[in-house]
């Protein structure tokens, strides 16, 4: 007995994004440890998961990538361009660490947070709100950086006005010979930024789909807002806010170089990113898995080791 054969008739069946193929995402969660890092033929090239032993080494190695995105781009006299999340967060410091260890200033660096919690309208916390992900940016990077730090005017937030602006100050910068980076995390849905599943079945094509930029007040699955439950609001489902501001596709598969992080082991055995790691590196390109287009972007993707596996039930 398994989903496939109790899902018929029960509330699940309408629960799951109506496009999933749940026995190919069940195949994907189950590839054994030894296969996990194996290139698929949708795989950039350039694309390498990159896995780590505990969430100390996970931190560094993320932190010093973005860093040394930061430090060649630099190097190189370009103006970089770089999608940020709130989630995961603890490469930040390290960021911090590396650019004040080389002397390294982000004054070319044009920072854009790929999302921000809203109401039904799109309306978002005040930044000085501890729940706001722009108050999570400011203090977390721009703020111990200090004299190296990305210029105020060079930062922008996902608030309803802002949002819709970002495609054009990102193609602008482009056309001045910036690089486009995106870092990010992998949801329980297998969102990237807010970008949920189930947004696919409004588009009628793959094409439409890949060319939109941003929403705003997009409604978040259920799924979404019960892993946020668990990860930043310490289980308090009713604090969770059912909305948010984000980027799209049509932005974040533009990308020239993406580096993702997969951190979500909860110790004890438990875990709620396995599934979604797996899936987003065997999947194959599908606009119902979102995460699942990132292997096609040049790229690495930290993850804590064991997220790969095995993903079997075992008694605690």
């Amino acid at each position: 007995m398994n989903l496939f054969t109790t899902i018929r008739g029960s509330m699940m069946e309408s629960f799951f994004p109506s496009g999933w193929d749940l026995e190919k995402i069940d195949r994907c969660a189950g590839t054994p440890p030894a296969e996990a890092l194996k290139p698929e033929p949708h795989w950039h090239p350039g694309f390498r998961p990159v896995p780590c032993a505990s969430l100390e080494q996970f931190d560094a190695y993320m932190g010093h990538e973005i860093a040394m995105l930061i430090r060649e781009t630099r190097d190189r006299g370009e103006k970089l361009a770089i999608i940020l999340p709130v989630g995961p967060m603890g490469m930040y410091k390290w960021t911090v660490y590396f650019l004040q260890a080389w002397n390294v200033s982000a004054s070319h660096v044009y920072g854009f947070n790929m999302d921000e919690w809203s109401d039904a309208e799109g309306n978002t916390l005040p930044p000085s709100n501890p729940g706001a992900f722009q108050y999570a940016m400011e203090n977390s990077f721009y703020a111990p950086l200090g004299e190296l730090t990305v210029p105020a005017a060079q930062r922008h937030f996902a608030t309803k006005e802002n949002l819709p602006a970002y495609a054009d100050k990102i193609a602008k910068l482009r056309g001045e010979g910036a690089k486009l980076a995106v870092v990010y995390g992998i949801g329980r849905v297998f969102h990237i930024a807010f970008w949920e599943p189930h947004f696919a079945g409004e588009y009628a094509s793959e094409a439409e789909w890949r060319a939109d930029t941003h929403r705003i007040a997009a409604k978040l699955h259920p799924l979404t807002i019960e892993q946020n439950a668990i990860t930043s609001f310490k289980s308090r489902t009713t604090l969770v806010p059912c909305y948010a501001n984000t980027i799209g596709p049509g932005l974040f598969l533009q990308a020239d170089y993406a580096i993702g992080g997969a951190d979500g082991a909860l110790g004890r055995g438990m875990m709620w990113q396995g599934m979604s790691l797996l899936t987003t590196l065997k999947y194959g390109p599908d606009p119902w898995v979102p995460s699942s287009y990132m292997p096609t972007i040049p790229g690495k993707l930290f993850f804590l080791r064991e997220l790969a596996g095995p993903l079997e039930p075992e008694l605690n």
